[in-house]
């Protein structure tokens, strides 16, 4: 509390005299009559406002469902094992939410639910070339749907930079991948409606250390957050409901997905300040033929690639609501677990000559998901998506990757997500 203002002399600000000992002049009682007068009106006043306050404070969060004890009033900086970051990670302050901590509010409702959207593998750019008009091609198609979810996710399979030493140098060409577009055609995914992308993956390390310190701050310079590496677990808030992510893939530079021990605690630590909680997964073999999610362990080209059933289900255990996965290059199916939905692979999305447009490997897929303000997840929707020349998706009116996802869904789990005809869906409250 401030302290009172300061009385001249020692008197009372409105009167010059100074009562002695002992004396009851009738102007002294008058004035103390006057100042029990004031006392009394001003704590009539004061009860009153508590009383609207109170009532105010009620009536706004009377459409809130039973959160699960993870919001705090104060948020605190990352510790535990993800603050322990190696030079490319994000910094303390990754964790927080976006408001300032002691600046005065109004004090809003928070929203029923939100949507959250993701899409699969997008490539900025690579030797084949970057896409024209500042990267925006490859969104041409799609930026109205992307645009639609409060916040929209990508797996950015590539980086923004200007060159420098990459992985492939001394090596095959034919054989070895290695994704860059100039760090201006950044600003194409905030264009495009994306909000977050995550960096788990074997592509955001191409450029090495300062090639993902580039992409780092050509995302940043255009407000998109990013998620993947140690330490960075940024939180977005929308309508009041807190929303945080986490990227795991099975390389160094990020969170490992062979560690659950480590992958539960980083759950738990974001459930500390979010509503809700979102796994990012780069898991899984790639081929037009690995459309269905085996039991155990997976590899492709003789490196571990994680075990994304036993991965997804111990996030979840710790506190996750949803698990969406990136890696396979292919459409895989939709499971429901304790009520949370998995999500192993979308297939690729956009990239500028680099991916595959045949067969299954030109299946492709935008999932929305709608989740109520206390984490629980309601239901979505999977848009079908076709990769067409050079590379750039397209609404598929024929649902072909839909009728593909319903399929290996029914086929490999006992507890599926069950897609209608039109692509929505509900999960069951367990």
């Amino acid at each position: 509390m401030a302290n009172p203002p300061h009385r001249q002399g020692g008197r009372d600000s409105y009167s010059g005299l100074l009562e002695r000992p002992g004396a009851r002049s009738s102007y002294a009682r008058q004035r103390r009559r006057r100042r029990r007068t004031v006392l009394v009106g001003l704590t009539v006043v004061a009860a009153v406002v508590a009383v609207i306050g109170v009532a105010a404070t009620l009536y706004g969060r009377s459409d809130v469902g039973a959160t699960r004890g993870r919001r705090s009033a104060t948020e605190p900086a990352a510790t535990g094992t993800s603050a322990a970051a190696s030079s490319t990670a994000a910094p303390p302050t990754a964790l927080a939410s976006a408001s300032k901590p002691g600046t005065a509010t109004a004090v809003a409702p928070a929203a029923s639910e939100i949507e959250i959207g993701w899409i699969g593998d997008t490539t900025p750019g690579s030797k084949y070339g970057s896409p024209p008009n500042a990267g925006r091609a490859l969104f041409a198609y799609t930026r109205k749907p992307l645009t639609a979810p409060d916040i929209m996710v990508a797996n950015l399979e590539g980086t923004f930079g200007n060159g420098g030493p990459s992985k492939c140098d001394g090596r095959d060409s034919s054989a070895c991948f290695a994704f860059q577009a100039p760090p201006a055609n950044a600003a194409s995914l905030a264009w495009a409606g994306i909000d977050v992308v995550n960096l788990a993956n074997n592509h955001s390390n191409d450029y090495f250390t300062a090639g993902l310190q580039a992409t780092r701050s050509a995302l940043t310079r255009n407000g998109i957050a990013y998620t993947g590496l140690k330490g960075a677990i940024p939180v977005k808030e929308v309508g009041g409901v807190k929303v945080a992510f986490l990227g795991f893939s099975p390389y160094s530079w990020s969170p490992s997905i062979a560690d659950l021990a480590n992958a539960r605690a980083l759950v738990r630590e974001a459930g500390t300040v979010a509503d809700v909680v979102v796994v990012l997964m780069h898991a899984g073999a790639e081929g037009a033929d690995k459309t269905h999610t085996p039991m155990g362990a997976e590899t492709a080209y003789g490196e571990f690639r994680g075990n994304p059933r036993a991965f997804s289900h111990a996030v979840i255990d710790a506190g996750a609501d949803i698990v969406l996965g990136s890696g396979p290059h292919v459409v895989r199916g939709m499971e429901q677990y304790r009520g949370r939905l998995i999500a192993y692979s979308l297939g690729n999305f956009a990239g500028w000559k680099n991916f595959g447009r045949s067969g299954n490997l030109g299946l492709s897929g935008l999932l929305t998901v709608k989740v109520a303000a206390d984490g629980r997840v309601l239901g979505g929707k999977w848009t079908s998506l076709r990769i067409t020349d050079p590379g750039v998706p397209k609404v598929d009116s024929s649902r072909t990757s839909l009728a593909l996802v319903r399929r290996l869904s029914g086929e490999d789990f006992a507890t599926p997500v069950e897609l209608n005809a039109d692509g929505t869906f509900a999960i069951r409250a367990q």
